[in-house]
């Protein structure tokens, strides 16, 4: 089950709250904790088997929201363009800086970067 970790973990901060209580707890003590199934079984008072199949249960509500609403594809793909968006800023600044030292194009770059910071810090 642990194979999938860092893509279920991204998964349960879009879509965590969708779980019920337990099963967030179970998921996290199995995820972030990395405790094991027997561990978790011990603490929670319930069977190895009730601790994997709360755990199938989440992951699978977690995949098919996702495959429902794909807010992680949509949040992937646009820090990717931010990515390729900032770099061909920092580059343009440099084309600027090494040909023509303009200012009015270095100021247009300062605004294009200040709305990347803008865009990520509200995504």
């Amino acid at each position: 089950m642990k194979e999938k970790g860092p893509e279920l973990s991204l998964l349960f901060d879009f879509y965590g709250a969708l779980l019920t209580d337990k099963q967030r707890d179970i998921f996290a003590m199995y995820y972030d904790e990395d405790l094991s199934l027997g561990e978790i079984a011990e603490n929670e008072g319930i069977t190895r088997q009730g601790v994997r199949d709360a755990l199938l249960r989440a992951e699978n509500t977690l995949r098919d929201t996702e495959q429902r609403l794909g807010l992680r594809g949509r949040y992937t793909r646009l820090e990717g363009a931010l990515d390729l968006l900032e770099n061909d800023a920092r580059e343009l600044r440099m084309i600027n800086r090494d040909k023509y030292l303009s200012g009015e194009i270095d100021d247009k770059i300062r605004d294009m970067l200040g709305h990347i910071r803008d865009l990520r810090e509200e995504i």
